[in-house]
C-alpha cells in the first residue's frame, strides 16, 4: 500500500514537471500579431477649423446723460425691452454755483430794466395821447418796454434751465430725462438711485446710465490662427456651439476677416466675425463663450477609410494601404482627397469591397484582480 502511494506521488510530480515545461514553452512562443479589418465606406468628409470667441450684439449702445446731477429715479432694469425714445432715468440737477449766480443776476438786471422801461412808457403815454409828443417817439418807448419784457422772460427761462434742467418754453423736452436711443433690450444698468452722474462732453465720456442692444441681431466674434486664416473666406458657413447651452447649435456666416493679426501668447491671431442666424424659439445671451466650426471644404457621400490605415513610402509622396491577399497582405497604393483628421477621401486604388488592414490588436496583459 505504501509502495503504491509512493508511485502515485512520483507520477503526480512527473506530470506537474512536464506540464510546467509545456506551459513555459507555450508562453515563450510568440503569437502572430492580429489586426482589425476595415472596409471602405461612403461618408461625408468635412474639413473645418475652430475659432474661439463669444456671442455679442452687433449694435450695443451705452446711454449717457447730457447733464450732470444725481439719479432721482430709475425706470428700467436689466433684461427689460425698450423702444427708441423710452424713458430710462430721471436726473436731479445739482447746479453749478457760478452759473446759478450769473443766471440770478441776469434776472435781477432784467427786472430793473423792465421797471425802467415801464416807467418811461407810463410817463410818455399820456403825452402821446394828447399829441404833445410824436407817435414815432412813443413807438420807441413801446419797443423798449417789449424788449425789456422779452429779456426778463429769457433770463427767467435761463435760470430755470440752470436750476432744474427744464424751461417753460421747452414744450416738455428736458435734459434731465434720459431716453433710449435705440430699440432693444437693456443689458446692464450700472448705476443706482442716488448715484452721481457726469454729462458727456468733449473732454469726458460721461457716466453710463444703461447699456441697450438689439438682441435679434447677434454676431460671433473670435480669433483664428495665422496658419488657418488663409483658408477662411467671406461667406463661408459656420456652425456655432455654446458651452452653456447643451445639444444646440446655430448657423452663421463669415462676414469679416481682420486684415491685421494680433500677437497672443506667442502666436498671431486674426479676428473674424460671423452673423448668427437665430431661429425662432432659440435664445442666446450676450457674452456667451462659444466655438465656431468654420467649414473650409466638404465632400458628401464619398468613399473613405480611416486615416490611421494609411502608410507612406520613404519619400512621403505616395500613400498606400495593405489589403487582404489570401492568408497574407498586399501593399496597394491609393489616391486620396479631402481629410477631416479622422477619415480621408479615397479617389482610387481600392473599392468598397476591399478588405483593408487596420490597427494592430494589442494583447491585453492581465492585471491585479484579473483572471
Amino acid at each position: 500500500m505504501k509502495k503504491a502511494i509512493k508511485y502515485i506521488i512520483l507520477g503526480l510530480l512527473a506530470f506537474l514537471f512536464i506540464w510546467t515545461l509545456w506551459f513555459l514553452y507555450q508562453k515563450s512562443v510568440s503569437k502572430p500579431p492580429e489586426f482589425t479589418l476595415e472596409k471602405p465606406r461612403k461618408a461625408t468628409i468635412v474639413k473645418k477649423t475652430v475659432a474661439n470667441g463669444a456671442i455679442e450684439p452687433r449694435q450695443e449702445i451705452a446711454i449717457k446723460p447730457v447733464v450732470s446731477g444725481v439719479i432721482r429715479e430709475l425706470l428700467v432694469e436689466a433684461g427689460q425691452s425698450v423702444k427708441e425714445g423710452d424713458k430710462l432715468a430721471v436726473i436731479q440737477i445739482v447746479p453749478d454755483m457760478l452759473s446759478l449766480s450769473q443766471a440770478e443776476s441776469r434776472v435781477s438786471s432784467a427786472n430793473i430794466a423792465l421797471s425802467n422801461a415801464q416807467m418811461s412808457y407810463d410817463r410818455n403815454k399820456p403825452l402821446a395821447d394828447k399829441g404833445v409828443i410824436a407817435a414815432s417817439d412813443m413807438q420807441t418807448f413801446d419797443i423798449a418796454l417789449r424788449n425789456a419784457r422779452q429779456e426778463l422772460d429769457a433770463a427767467q427761462d435761463a435760470l430755470q434751465l440752470v436750476r432744474d434742467g427744464i424751461s417753460k418754453n421747452s414744450k416738455g423736452a428736458s435734459n434731465t430725462i434720459v431716453r433710449s436711443t435705440i430699440t432693444g433690450m437693456v443689458l446692464d444698468v450700472p448705476i443706482k438711485v442716488g448715484s452721481s452722474v457726469i454729462e458727456r462732453n468733449n473732454f469726458n465720456e460721461g457716466t453710463t446710465i444703461a447699456t441697450v442692444a438689439d438682441m435679434n441681431d447677434l454676431i460671433f466674434k473670435g480669433k483664428v490662427d495665422e496658419s488657418e486664416v488663409g483658408k477662411v473666406r467671406i461667406g463661408m458657413p459656420v456652425v456655432i456651439t455654446v458651452g452653456a447651452v447643451d445639444s444646440a447649435n446655430w448657423n452663421a456666416e463669415v462676414e469679416y476677416i481682420a486684415p491685421k493679426g494680433v500677437e497672443e501668447n506667442g502666436a498671431i491671431q486674426f479676428e473674424i466675425r460671423a452673423a448668427v442666424k437665430v431661429k425662432e424659439g432659440q435664445t442666446l445671451r450676450a457674452g456667451y463663450s462659444a466655438n465656431a466650426d468654420i467649414v473650409l471644404d466638404r465632400r458628401d457621400s464619398v468613399l473613405s477609410v480611416p486615416e490611421s490605415v494609411l502608410s507612406f513610402n520613404d519619400k512621403g509622396d505616395s500613400s498606400f494601404v495593405e489589403v487582404r491577399n489570401g492568408p497574407g497582405w498586399k501593399k496597394t497604393y491609393v489616391k486620396t482627397g479631402l481629410s477631416d483628421g479622422v477619415n480621408i477621401e479615397v479617389l482610387g486604388g481600392i473599392t468598397d469591397t476591399t478588405t483593408v488592414k487596420g490597427a494592430r490588436i494589442m494583447e491585453q496583459i492581465p492585471g491585479p484582480g484579473m483572471d
